[in-house]
């Protein structure tokens, strides 16, 4: 059989020209008399941008991936002013506008000081939505001044605030997340104080954003010498390998299962007691997430030893 009227389709694509949005929420802090920390906001949604260019004056000092939203621009002169932008790029190689730029100015050259600043204290948070959070602290003091306050998460710098600050918000966070935050004063010369106390926040969920974080339909069954545990893993879009049990509102224990043997749906775990019959457990836990976060946590559930 022969072949009659073959006609070679050839798909045509329209080039992408289109730009991403410009970042917001640029802001630009002095660190020191020769660093500037800048940062913006992450966007609600990354698809299409594949990073972010850094220009002071005009002049690109800095690249990033997509998912960096902050950067210490270094090697700065003392006692002068410095205009930041911040534009994002495509796979297309098309760059947004800059937004509005964030102006900053390098403090004095301090004489050599290696004296740190005081911790900050009395740190307080709330969440004030699924992807955000507010942090407060009590100011630090320093024998040169204090320059600014860099919040840590997970012993990561996430944000900075200016020597002024006494309170900040956190966003780009994660809904239905509990996150642990720290705080630490740096002065001109760039010695940081130690942590100040460390603060829990859990963020609520949020409608639209998939399945939460949270163990579900916990049970807790008491035998002789033993408590048996079931819960489901939470659908985090990975096994689930760790988890932390609170018992009577305190961290008692991680549970973790190793490769091979990381349950998928239902899972049981057995733990051996020693306390005396009668004893009364309220039993609570939460799951590792793939990010590193810990999930909200599971409903609690009151259980009587039995010896």
């Amino acid at each position: 059989m022969g072949l009659v009227g073959l006609v070679a389709l050839t798909a045509c694509t329209a080039p992408d020209t289109e730009p991403p949005p410009a970042p917001t929420g640029l802001t630009a802090q002095a660190g020191s008399a020769t660093s500037v920390h800048v940062m913006w906001d992450a966007p609600a949604d990354r698809a299409g941008v594949t990073r972010h260019q850094v220009f002071e004056g005009g002049r690109l000092v800095r690249e990033l991936p997509a998912e960096k939203t902050m950067v210490d621009i270094t090697g700065l002169a003392p006692k002068t002013g410095y205009s930041f932008t911040v534009r994002a790029e495509d796979a297309a190689g098309n760059l947004s506008g800059a937004g509005p730029a964030a102006l900053v100015t390098t403090p004095e050259a301090k004489a050599e000081d290696r004296t740190a600043p005081t911790a900050p204290a009395a740190t307080t948070a709330r969440a004030t939505g699924p992807r955000s959070a507010r942090l407060s602290w009590e100011p630090s003091t320093d024998d040169t001044g204090v320059t600014a306050y860099d919040v840590y998460q997970g012993g990561v710098r996430i944000h900075t605030a200016g020597a002024g600050e006494k309170e900040t918000t956190l966003t780009g966070l994660r809904p239905d997340t509990v996150y642990t935050f720290t705080v630490r004063a740096r002065d001109g010369a760039d010695n940081s104080s130690p942590d100040g106390p460390a603060v829990d926040v859990g963020t609520p969920p949020a409608s639209g954003d998939g399945p939460p974080t949270a163990p579900a339909d916990l049970t807790a069954t008491a035998s002789p010498r033993t408590v048996t545990l079931t819960w489901t893993a939470p659908d985090t879009g990975r096994a689930t390998t760790e988890y932390e049990l609170y018992v009577n509102g305190r961290p008692t224990t991680v549970i973790q299962f190793g490769a091979g043997a990381v349950p998928a749906g239902r899972v049981e775990h057995r733990l051996t007691v020693a306390e005396p019959t009668g004893t009364e457990w309220s039993v609570k836990l939460r799951a590792r997430l793939p990010d590193g976060n810990w999930g909200a946590f599971s409903a609690e559930r009151r259980i009587t030893l039995v010896a």
